[in-house]
């Protein structure tokens, strides 16, 4: 994207504000004690829903922000429910998908908006932290809930959305570690040694990308009764940059928009039918992703990345990919 198409989507370009109703509808999000997934979560709770999961790391402050938007929405005080989550640990991953499959009656929207930007390496699990939470966690968790949201389409003739947050970053890169031998590109992004890490979360969100449209390449929508796709926020106001450094704290206090302003993209997004199944929507609208994901070259190395994540994942949770 070039800096005046950045600066007029960051600054004129105007977003809908969302409307309509959620009444009967489950609403669960990820990473939603804080910026876009809290107030994402406002809007449903303020157009209705009828349950609404905070699904976060710590209770205390999902308690207070379950306390915030009930003050601002006046919805009834048995709407929102505070569950643990945390994605840098695969059973606690595997534990939540459990609950909602014991606990909730449905599930008509999930979004997984759940992140981090890091420019210091650390390990979670198997890999560098900002590939465990952004990219194995996140579709380990997208995987796991497909059964309920299958369950929810039968029981209720609907067709339940799972939106994942990526960002127009992903076209800031060209993944390098492609050039790895087959079957290595998740293991050199986990070799410290030749890390880059400020290009990490931009190659964490290519991948999301990657996978969203790799499922829907195997899993069409005439075949899945669940819309699976990923959605750009914009450059927002949010937690995430607390972890990056100055470059980005810099961008987002020149260019940034609202935190409120950049959550109707993710409300936008989990309310769409089938015809985004697959795609990348950014500004409320679906739009095309990078000219490297678009190319033979990206093509081959989606493929590569999916089989590698189908991979790990089949280790984490043996069958898992059987629930597509």
């Amino acid at each position: 994207m070039s800096f005046p198409a950045f600066l007029y989507d960051q600054r004129i370009r105007t977003l809908p504000y969302p409307t309509g109703s959620y009444e009967n509808k489950t609403v669960v999000i990820t990473g939603s004690n804080v910026g876009l997934g809290k107030e994402a979560a406002r809007h449903f709770a303020r157009l209705g829903a009828s349950t609404l999961i905070l699904a976060v790391r710590n209770l205390e402050k999902g308690d207070a922000a379950k306390k915030d938007i009930e003050q601002s929405t006046n919805c009834a005080k048995d709407v929102i429910q505070v569950w643990q989550l945390d994605m840098t640990n695969y059973d606690s991953v595997q534990k939540f998908a459990a609950r909602t499959e014991k606990d909730l009656k449905r599930v008509d929207i999930f979004i997984a908006n759940a992140g981090v930007a890091r420019t210091s390496f650390s390990k979670a699990e198997d890999n560098e932290l900002t590939i465990t939470v952004n990219v194995v966690s996140t579709f380990l968790l997208a995987l796991l809930m497909i059964p309920k949201l299958k369950e929810t389409s039968k029981k209720f003739n609907t067709r339940p959305t799972l939106s994942i947050t990526s960002s127009e970053v992903h076209s800031r890169t060209t993944l390098p570690e492609k050039s790895a031998p087959d079957g290595e590109i998740f293991h050199t992004l986990n070799d410290e040694s030749k890390a880059d890490m400020y290009s990490r979360y931009p190659v964490s969100k290519l991948l999301e990308v990657f996978g969203v449209r790799a499922i829907a390449e195997r899993y069409p929508a005439s075949s899945l009764p669940v819309t699976i796709n990923c959605l750009n926020p914009g450059l927002c106001h949010s937690e995430l940059a607390r972890d990056a450094g100055w470059r980005l704290w810099l961008l987002k206090l020149l260019f940034a928009r609202t935190t409120e302003y950049g959550s109707r993209t993710l409300v936008h997004a989990a309310s769409q039918g089938p015809g985004s199944h697959g795609k990348y929507l950014s500004n409320c609208e679906i739009s095309q992703p990078s000219p490297f994901v678009l190319s033979d070259e990206g093509k081959k190395t989606q493929d590569r990345v999916w089989d590698e994540l189908v991979t790990k994942l089949e280790a984490i949770k043996p069958g898992i990919t059987s629930n597509l």
